[in-house]
């Protein structure tokens, strides 16, 4: 078909069943649909994200979550994706899951009351300081495209419309903005998040290992 297989994914494995604690028994025997790279085909859930463990970046995204931001499981998917380190949400605790797509069941995410509560964890983690820098158009801000990111970072973005609070523009270690060309006053915030998460991968990945295939961004459904 033009558009993709009729199928995604794998149906039932054919032949003896391979042996391991990674193996998933009932996708073995009913088939792997899920929205996965075909190296994790039939493994479990928590074997996957002990494999992503042992390798994920050096990256963190946050998003302030005041009004229930329909963009933060977009988000969530992009960090998957990008194979961010954690994804933080601050604010309210509860948040629209649709648009992750189920990629938040491999993603440590955790819940910070407030964008201090947010500064004052990434400030202590083991390994030195995480920096916290805020995305979004201020006036003073530098342009994404021209400045090194940190290795250790957090990308902080504000609410779709009034973008970062002020309470997140105090405690963030610096702002960076996108440049824009058009009439928009500003752009999405998950496709502002996907391009500063990207700018780390530009930066910092390692394009020759497993993660950098061209697998990892085919669309499996």
């Amino acid at each position: 078909m033009p558009h993709g297989p009729e199928e995604v994914g794998l149906g039932p494995w054919s032949g003896p069943w391979p042996e391991g604690p990674q193996w998933d028994p009932e996708l073995l025997r009913e088939g792997d649909r899920r929205n996965v790279v075909d190296r994790y085909r039939y493994w479990t859930l928590e074997a996957i994200r002990a494999d992503l463990d042992t390798r994920r970046h050096d990256f963190h995204v946050a998003i302030e979550n005041w009004q229930h931001d329909f963009n933060i499981g977009t988000i969530v998917r992009s960090a998957n994706a990008f194979l961010a380190a954690e994804v933080h949400i601050v604010g309210r605790k509860r948040w629209n899951r649709r648009g992750a797509m189920v990629t938040d069941r491999y993603q440590h995410i955790r819940h910070h009351a407030s964008a201090a509560d947010l500064a004052a964890y990434l400030h202590s983690l083991p390994g030195g300081p995480v920096t916290l820098l805020g995305i979004d158009n201020l006036p003073g801000s530098l342009h994404l495209e021209t400045t090194a990111v940190p290795r250790r970072v957090c990308f902080l973005f504000g609410q779709e419309g009034p973008g970062l609070s002020e309470g997140a523009r105090s405690v963030c270690d610096g702002t960076f903005s996108i440049a824009q060309f058009g009439s928009t006053r500003s752009i999405n915030a998950s496709a502002a998040a996907a391009i500063a998460m990207h700018t780390w991968i530009r930066e910092y990945a390692d394009l020759g290992g497993a993660g950098g295939s061209a697998e990892a961004g085919v669309w499996r459904g």
